[in-house]
């Protein structure tokens, strides 16, 4: 079963298990991370293989500092502009891969792409220190519920690591935002911590949203950050045995009768909301419910990531 220590206490036996190949649960802002070494091809299979993830979804490549992810990538203007207004933190880069440039090739899933990301705190110190860019997918079973507590990652992958790095609740609690410039423009992949409206105003420029076609890169699954309930959206009502995900101060018809309810937030702050969604889920599903019915939840704003992983937690399952 994997060992639950502090960051204090994780830093080194971490840094030790990195070097020799292994994985380890990290946290970041965003959520927690299951990370190991990208440049190794057998520490990016161990990724694969305690995750259950299919090997056509790539990975985030997470760096310490924009050194590194040179050596890896080649930065067009637009993303170069956003990584120095935004990095670190919750955005990732769609970019040309550079030849040879270390990176294994599990890593990308056969695109010419690769994603990157420069983390805040503790992941970005273990990138330093090892000297190597990190594969950090989150720290679950595929297509699962994030993690954004060190126990939610012992729950659901303790027999299958040694280690969980834990830095408590992840702030942002929602994945970090995908962000790929083409010809066409710069196109959103996926919402996420950084907001469509952050992205326009540091660009200065309205941005595309969508694929263009296929998977340009991770998270873009239509059946994702799934719980074994059913999840109803944009509910009007809570029907007979269903569990309630509120949102805001007032509840719709039925509430009161739900199995269970949490709410996002009460106030109807849509970061607090961001921040709460995994965990609230999770919990949800402990009920042993049928289906989770979810109030409306506006798309403005973190709203638009919310509905983003909603929308792919009640997506149709091939499961």
């Amino acid at each position: 079963m994997a060992e639950i220590l502090p960051l204090k206490d994780a830093f080194e036996p971490a840094l030790a298990l990195l070097a020799a190949g292994e994985v380890v649960a990290v946290p970041t802002e965003t959520v927690y991370g299951l990370a190991g070494d990208a440049t190794n091809g057998e520490a990016v299979a161990r990724i694969f293989e305690a995750k259950g993830r299919p090997r056509f979804n790539p990975l985030i490549v997470h760096v310490c500092d924009l050194d590194m992810a040179r050596k890896i990538a080649v930065f067009d203007a637009a993303s170069l502009k956003l990584a120095q207004r935004f990095w670190p933190g919750p955005l990732t880069l769609v970019l040309k891969l550079r030849e040879d440039c270390g990176i294994h090739p599990l890593v990308t899933a056969g695109l010419d792409t690769v994603a990157l990301r420069m983390p805040q705190g503790f992941a970005r110190e273990l990138i330093a220190a090892l000297g190597r860019p990190l594969a950090a997918p989150s720290a679950n079973n595929s297509g699962r519920i994030s993690p954004t507590t060190a126990q939610a990652v012992a729950d659901d992958l303790g027999a299958r690591i040694r280690l969980v790095a834990d830095g408590g609740a992840t702030p942002v609690g929602l994945e970090s935002t995908i962000v790929k410039a083409g010809p066409e423009g710069v196109r959103i992949l996926r919402p996420g911590g950084v907001t469509g409206g952050e992205v326009e105003a540091a660009l200065g420029s309205p941005v595309l949203r969508g694929g263009a076609a296929g998977i340009e890169a991770p998270g873009m699954l239509a059946s994702h950050y799934a719980p074994d309930a059913a999840m109803r959206l944009d509910a009007g009502e809570v029907r007979p045995g269903e569990a309630l995900l509120a949102f805001g101060p007032r509840r719709i018809a039925g509430a009161e009768g739900a199995v269970a309810m949490l709410n996002l937030s009460e106030t109807g702050d849509l970061r607090e909301a961001a921040a709460n969604l995994y965990g609230h889920i999770k919990a949800l599903d402990r009920a042993g419910v049928a289906t989770i019915a979810v109030e409306p939840i506006p798309h403005d704003g973190l709203g638009e990531a919310i509905a983003d992983r909603l929308g792919r937690a009640a997506a149709p399952r091939g499961r």
